[in-house]
């Protein structure tokens, strides 16, 4: 296994419509964990499936040594299925059962080939991701989103892969099965190639890959040594751009005094020509000569000053001023201790599905609010009854005055239709103009991006562009409840939602089972919904 390896050697790749994403991409990855990362859009996804041979470059190779496992972000199972059938072992059961029966047809025995522990080694990787008590004959529709999750990741790992490849595989866990998940590839001694933008997993890998179209960057060590030599490397990057400037300004300057010099020689001459006498012809030639070298000198002077222009723009393009929004919220401000939200005794039921009973909560601002528990446990529930949109069965909620804002894991606030200065405008009419410009810049948003459709954006601008009209509506948000709000985020994008939340001055409440995110936004107070029940817990507890 420590042998494996993936080698891409000059790999282009565009879509049928001829959209561009790979061109002449060329790495290595052998043993040991590596995390993929990149902005949403940059083609991991494609690469992955490039080297689990679902799609074929268009030109290049990828060559593969061993078994591949593959775990995409989507699994396109039937319902229908049993857990025995997604793992791929129901055929050697099926033939394990037949040869205990006393059928010992040489097919029974092919089929089984070195199988012979596949129940027990099952059972072991079930129960090693948190699936133990799964039965094998359970069928695929009665499982969460996230128990399919996992089932997959086992069905990947029972085939003692050599090469193991992982597309966003903490989607939709919650924290212990997230934890599971982290120990089992703790052990993993193959090669892993991973793409993720969970934090806390990346920080267990042994290397991170920085991906764009023409050249993967590898960096020793894991997420947070990547983060630190990214932030060394910004830091030169705009150092450049500064010397850059002064060099621009410099070249100018000395252009414009070149001209000056050059202006001055040239008047300087006629009057001496004039005052010597000499004939016409000879005068004639001279102040030719003069201007050929003048115009050379202001030639070579406006080349330099061109190429410190171009070096000024190669240094812009590598310095990326979109990594932190910086917001004051001032408006948002909500004083310690005032109740925004009391509930008590609350009860829902769903389908006739008790969610949960006798739920007592108190909001106060301006606290930071973690909502965690498994999957299906009525966490979205709960916050749809705190922002209004539902009615509890029993039990009292009283609402403070101040506006409550919902930002659901659909961010289907903003009018699909509409511009980004429209949807703003709605939110916060009395505004004026020019203010909601500078805003909208503030958010990233400049020159003709303010006036595109939110339809079209990518899921990070559509977050930014949900933020800027929520945080700033007239009224102020007083209480701000996000559900899952960095799913399909890319990292750079949660980096830019921690600096909005940090400058939020109310109190909110997130349901994220992201725990590096619920760190750098400074959570306060943990409740977690299980079994029916609301309760507080201890941080991290999840």
């Amino acid at each position: 296994m420590s042998d494996a390896f993936v080698v891409v050697s000059n790999l282009s790749f565009s879509w049928p419509d001829d959209t561009p994403v790979f061109d002449g991409l060329s790495f290595a990855i052998g043993a040991g964990r590596t995390g993929l990362v990149a902005p949403n859009g940059a083609g991991k996804s494609t690469l992955l499936k490039l080297i689990a041979g679902e799609l074929h470059p268009t030109s290049g190779s990828v060559t593969v040594e061993g078994v591949v496992g593959y775990l995409p972000q989507s699994l396109p199972l039937a319902g229908d299925l049993t857990v025995a059938e997604v793992l791929g072992v129901a055929p050697i059961i099926q033939a394990l059962n037949a040869i205990e029966s006393g059928d010992v047809a040489d097919e029974h025995f092919t089929t089984v080939g070195d199988d012979w522990d596949i129940e027990e080694r099952t059972v072991a990787q079930l129960d090693r991701l948190g699936l133990g008590h799964l039965e094998l004959e359970r069928n695929l529709s009665t499982l969460s989103g996230g128990q399919v999750i996992s089932l997959g990741l086992a069905a990947q790992l029972l085939k003692r892969p050599d090469v193991l490849l992982l597309d966003e595989p903490t989607n939709n866990l919650d924290l212990v099965a997230r934890r599971k998940l982290y120990d089992v590839l703790e052990d993993w001694a193959g090669c892993l190639l991973l793409v993720s933008h969970d934090r806390a997993l990346l920080d267990r890998m042994d290397r991170i890959a920085e991906l764009d179209r023409t050249e993967v960057r590898s960096y020793g060590g894991n997420f947070t040594a990547y983060e630190e030599a990214a932030q060394a490397a910004r830091e030169v990057t705009e150092k450049n751009l500064r010397n850059a400037e002064q060099e621009v300004k410099r070249e100018k300057r000395e252009l414009q005094q070149a001209r000056e010099r050059a202006a001055r020689r040239a008047s300087n001459a006629s009057k001496n020509l004039g005052n010597a006498g000499l004939p016409k012809i000879f005068a004639g030639t001279m102040k030719r000569n003069a201007q050929q070298s003048a115009g050379k000198a202001n030639e070579t002077q406006t080349a330099r000053v061109n190429e410190a222009k171009a070096r000024l723009d190669e240094a812009g393009r590598a310095v990326r001023d979109e990594q932190k929004i910086a917001l004051q919220l001032p408006a948002t401000n909500v004083p310690a201790g005032r109740t925004v939200f009391d509930g008590e005794g609350l009860r829902v039921s769903l389908g006739g599905r008790e969610i949960f009973s006798d739920a007592d909560l108190t909001v106060r601002g301006p606290e930071r609010i973690a909502l965690t528990g498994p999957n299906g446990s009525g966490k979205s529930t709960l916050l749809r009854l705190i922002h209004g949109d539902l009615a509890p069965e029993s039990g009292e909620v009283k609402r403070a005055d101040g506006r409550i804002a919902y930002l659901s894991q659909r961010l289907d606030l903003l009018d699909l239709d509409r511009t980004i200065a429209e949807n703003l405008a709605t939110f916060a009419p009395g505004m004026p103009e020019a203010q909601r410009m500078n805003l909208l810049a503030r958010f990233l948003f400049r020159g003709a991006r303010i006036h595109l459709p939110v339809g079209v954006l990518s899921g990070g601008e559509r977050l930014r562009a949900t933020l800027a009209c929520v945080l700033y509506s007239e009224p102020a948000p007083q209480l701000l409840l996000l559900d899952e709000p960095t799913n399909n985020l890319d990292l750079l994008s949660v980096g830019q939602l921690e600096s909005a939340l940090d400058a939020y001055e109310g109190a909110f409440i997130v349901v994220s089972h992201d725990e590096r995110f619920l760190t750098e936004i400074k959570v306060s107070r943990w409740l977690r919904l299980d079994d029916r029940r609301l309760l507080e817990t201890d941080a991290g507890r999840g």
